[in-house]
């Protein structure tokens, strides 16, 4: 039986994993997969509530590393991933997206031997002051295997030396899963006082716009002003609460805070808004697929197709955008190519040639 292990670091990672593992954990002898947790996210808010959500079971390895700078994380994970690989070693590895425990899982695998296969490879951003963008980068070079979101970035991928055969456009796993959610998602209530449609959605975690009180003060003036026209909600990362403290800043007057939410309770949140505001980029695609305008908090994004119903935006440029939303003048989002509930399937299909072929 050909054992399959699917990293899982961070929150972003499970609702991607969630549509490879209905795929392939089926009882039909194809594949034995496996979940692996390195600990990046460990807490229940950030992680337990989503594994229940998206109907995963608990991880089959746990390795419990978390903490410490990028490279003491990164460190740590690939030692503890090649621990966990010398008791059962897999015939693929399978990592995803960008986060430091997707970078250390993918070294330690090469370098036992062992074949690496990237869910969303192809992601570029072109900000190398991002930790995300050297992970991705890296990781797209030692994988064997690359799963683009589209045509464009598998395109790219194989006029830069990738082998054609490894490289597929397989579509968006969140969009499988959110596609496969939504129901359930919009039977939650919203919490208590606010209306669909009449609230806006904040998120903001990003080193380089919470790390540094300046700058993170001149988002919350941004978002102060914003909220005296619309309520905000604001499901507040323990990075952003933990920064805040620290710089002696407040929340702004109608921006209601919320703890970190499970995501079928984010997720109709999200539904639910007239716009989000996020330096996210699983919100952004999110934001997209659910034809809620987006306002990026980034000066760049490697998701360039969700500007096409959404807008890169600084500080001095969130309330004019947000005006523009709430006047109606905003471009809706379009179908995506791929992005369907079909997503898992495509990858089972592109492994049974691999696999088949040896």
């Amino acid at each position: 039986m050909t054992l399959l292990h699917l990293v899982a670091a961070a929150r972003p990672n499970l609702p991607k994993i969630a549509a490879l593992w209905r795929a392939l954990a089926r009882d039909d002898g194809f594949c034995t997969p496996r979940i692996l947790h390195t600990g990046q996210h460990h807490d229940d808010a950030l992680f337990g509530q989503h594994l229940d959500d998206l109907g995963l079971p608990p991880p089959h390895i746990a390795l419990g590393v978390a903490g410490g700078s990028h490279a003491e994380l990164t460190g740590r994970t690939m030692m503890a991933c090649e621990a966990a690989w010398r008791v059962e070693r897999p015939h693929l590895v399978i990592v995803v997206g960008d986060v430091d425990g997707t970078l250390a899982a993918a070294i330690a695998a090469r370098k036992m031997g062992i074949p690496v296969a990237h869910l969303e490879a192809g992601l570029r951003g072109g900000g190398w002051n991002m930790a995300e963008e050297i992970n991705r980068r890296a990781v797209d070079a030692i994988s064997d295997i690359l799963w683009a979101t589209n045509e464009a970035d598998a395109a790219m991928l194989v006029a830069t030396g990738h082998d054609p055969v490894r490289v597929r456009a397989v579509g968006n796993t969140m969009a499988d899963t959110l596609l496969h959610s939504l129901d359930r998602a919009r039977a939650r209530a919203l919490p208590a006082g606010l209306l669909r449609g009449g609230y806006g959605v904040v998120t903001l975690h990003r080193a380089e716009n919470v790390d540094h009180a300046p700058r993170f003060g001149d988002w919350l003036d941004a978002i102060g002003e914003v909220a005296r026209h619309l309520p905000l909600a604001w499901p507040m990362h323990p990075r952003a609460r933990l920064r805040m403290q620290s710089f002696g800043l407040k929340t702004p007057p109608g921006v209601r805070v919320l703890p970190p939410l499970g995501y079928l309770d984010f997720l109709a949140l999200l539904d639910g808004a007239a716009f989000a505001a996020s330096d996210s980029g699983g919100v952004q695609e999110e934001a997209m697929l659910l034809d809620t305008p987006c306002l990026t908090l980034r000066d760049s994004t490697e998701r360039p197709m969700t500007l096409s119903s959404g807008r890169l935006v600084c500080p001095g440029t969130l309330v004019p955008s947000v005006a523009e939303v709430l006047a109606g003048a905003w471009p809706r989002a379009l179908p995506v190519p791929l992005w369907d509930r079909e997503v898992g399937g495509r990858i089972r299909a592109h492994l049974g040639e691999l696999l088949g072929g040896g």
